[in-house]
């Protein structure tokens, strides 16, 4: 199973653009200042789903291009955007894409880039790169443990008995280690945000998560209706604490 596949193969776009994870106006006030991002600029988003961090990026005026490996979410951005007339799309893989000459002067990824090798991703972003331009790469971790103890506890049993993934969550590279691959300038900015979901919220926006994707039968439904009655036993309301982190580099 190749899982920079799996939710383009797994998941409807409608609920995927529904239930994932959004970012804040912060974070892309940052990058677009970082990488003084607007008209007579580029920027290059590696693989973008159904957008969840494109339109802030379209709205600066720049050239933008989209590489997606996934051919429905591909179809969902080019409805989505295409009415900006500085919106392109390529479904391509990343990994083996010639990109001629293009140049950018922002490449960022919305938690996609640990999917690639880092012996192959940061070395072919640098390339790509304009002289001081910006690389920015971020994604949310959610703490669900602080504000629900008990129930994380009923939760996590739901998860030692039937969380049997087909294929286990490995990230093929660490996001730090891109000072390693000739980028300066290295920064750590955190973000965060409070969400509040019933039992049938939360689960639908745990089944969109990777690993979710390849449980099998009796244990997949098995992991989620335990999860939906741990909730609903506390009252059907769980409190999400997101921390969004981006990392942002340059290259000189």
């Amino acid at each position: 199973m190749d899982y920079r596949k799996i939710f383009d193969n797994n998941v409807s776009t409608e609920d995927f653009d529904k239930w994932r994870t959004r970012y804040c106006d912060e974070l892309f006030a940052d990058i677009i200042e970082h990488s003084k991002l607007g008209i007579g600029k580029t920027a290059l988003e590696i693989g973008p789903g159904t957008g969840q961090a494109t339109e802030p990026i379209l709205k600066t005026g720049c050239s933008y291009l989209a590489i997606e490996l996934g051919e429905n979410f591909t179809k969902d951005m080019k409805s989505k955007f295409g009415s900006y007339d500085n919106f392109q799309i390529v479904n391509s893989d990343f990994e083996t894409y010639e990109f001629d000459k293009n140049r950018f002067d922002l490449v960022y990824s919305a938690a996609t880039i640990q999917w690639i090798p880092e012996e192959i991703a940061f070395p072919k972003v640098y390339k790509l790169l304009k002289n001081n331009g910006t690389l920015a790469m971020f994604m949310t971790h959610t703490d669900y443990k602080s504000t629900n103890g008990a129930l994380h506890q009923k939760i996590q049993e739901v998860y030692d008995k039937h969380f049997i993934p087909e294929i286990p969550y490995a990230p093929h590279l660490e996001y730090k280690n891109v000072i390693n691959y000739g980028f300066t300038d290295f920064e750590c900015r955190h973000y965060h945000k409070v969400r509040e979901y019933n039992a049938d919220e939360f689960v639908s926006w745990t089944r969109i998560m990777a690993p979710q994707l390849t449980l099998q039968e009796p244990n997949k439904s098995k992991f989620f209706d335990g999860i939906r009655d741990a909730i609903l036993s506390f009252g059907n309301s769980i409190t999400l604490l997101d921390d969004i982190v981006l990392y942002l580099v340059r290259k000189q």
